[in-house]
C-alpha cells in the first residue's frame, strides 16, 4: 500500500520550512499521525508540551482561520489519506501529492454531485436550440472540451472566451438557448454579467462554479457546484479544469442517456467526418 498525503497535511507541508522550532513540532504531529484521536486544543497543547497559542498561530500559518478550522479539515482527510491501489513502485512525494490533490477532487466533486440537477440540465441540453458557453482562461479551455464531445452527439454548441463577443452573443440569445457560464472563482465579470444578459434575453441560464455569491442566484435556472482547492484557478497545483471536466462528464453520461439510439448514431456519423469517410 502507498499513502497519498490529504490536502491538509500537504498544506502542513508546503509551509514546513517557514515554521518556527515550535511550530515544527506541531507539525511533525500531524504529519506522521494516521489515526483518528482527541484533536481538542487543550489535548493536543498537553501533549505536544506546547501553548494553545501556537496551536492556533500554527494553524494561521498553514493557511486556516484558526485552529479549529484546521482540525476539522484534517479529520475530514484523515480516512482518504491512504490508497487502496498496490503499487510495487517507490512512489516520489511530488508524485504522491499531485495524486492527493486528484483524490481529493473526485471525491469532493462526488459529495457535490446533485443528480436531480444534473438530470434537469441534461433535459435543457436536449430541448434547446442551441448551447452557448461562456469562459475565460482555463475555464475557457474546458468549454472547448465540452464543445468537441457534445457536438459529436449532434448538439449545436458554441463557445464564447472573448469578452467583446461574449457580451454581443448574450444579448442576441432567446429562450430557446442554453447558456453556460463557468468561472471556478464564480466572480468573473465578464460571464456574470453577460449570464445576466442572457437571463433578461429569457435564455435558460445554468452557472459552474465553486463559489456562489447570493446576488448571482437571482439570475441563474441552476447553479453546478464544483469541487476547489486552494489556488486551483491558478494552476499552481494540479490543472485548473479537472473539477470542471469531471462534472461535465457526468452531465455528458446522463446526456447521452437520453434517446441513446439516436445520439449514439449521430456520434458515429461525426466520428466517420473527421476520419474522411
Amino acid at each position: 500500500m502507498v499513502n497519498f498525503e490529504s490536502e491538509t497535511k500537504q498544506n502542513i507541508r508546503n509551509c514546513y520550512d517557514e515554521m518556527t522550532p515550535v511550530e515544527k513540532n506541531i507539525a511533525e504531529f500531524f504529519l506522521n499521525n494516521t489515526e483518528k484521536c482527541d484533536l481538542s486544543s487543550k489535548n493536543i497543547a498537553k501533549l505536544l508540551y506546547v501553548s494553545e497559542a501556537s496551536l492556533s498561530r500554527f494553524a494561521k500559518k498553514c493557511g486556516y482561520k484558526g485552529y479549529r478550522e484546521l482540525t476539522f479539515s484534517y479529520e475530514k482527510d484523515l480516512e482518504f489519506e491512504k490508497s487502496d491501489i498496490p503499487t510495487n513502485k517507490d512512489i516520489n512525494y511530488v508524485t504522491k501529492k499531485v495524486y492527493g490533490y486528484y483524490k481529493s477532487l473526485i471525491h469532493d466533486n462526488y459529495e457535490l454531485l446533485d443528480e436531480s440537477q444534473i438530470r434537469r440540465i441534461a433535459d435543457w441540453l436536449d430541448s434547446c436550440r442551441r448551447v452557448f458557453i461562456y469562459g475565460v482562461g482555463s475555464s475557457g479551455l474546458a468549454a472547448r472540451e465540452l464543445q468537441f464531445r457534445f457536438m459529436r452527439a449532434g448538439l449545436d454548441v458554441d463557445v464564447v472566451t472573448d469578452s467583446h463577443m461574449m457580451k454581443m452573443s448574450s444579448v442576441l440569445v432567446d429562450k430557446d438557448c442554453l447558456v453556460i457560464g463557468i468561472s471556478l472563482s464564480g466572480k468573473t465579470q465578464e460571464v456574470l454579467d453577460c449570464l445576466c444578459a442572457a437571463k433578461k434575453n429569457r435564455a435558460r441560464v445554468v452557472f459552474v462554479t465553486s463559489n456562489v455569491e447570493p446576488e448571482v442566484a437571482e439570475f441563474c435556472d441552476e447553479i453546478l457546484k464544483v469541487a476547489y482547492v486552494k489556488n486551483l484557478d491558478l494552476g499552481t497545483k494540479v490543472s485548473p479544469q479537472l473539477s470542471i471536466l469531471i462534472v461535465f462528464d457526468v452531465l455528458y453520461a446522463y446526456y447521452m442517456e437520453n434517446d441513446s439510439y439516436t445520439k449514439v448514431q449521430k456520434y458515429k456519423d461525426t466520428l466517420s467526418a473527421l476520419r474522411g469517410k
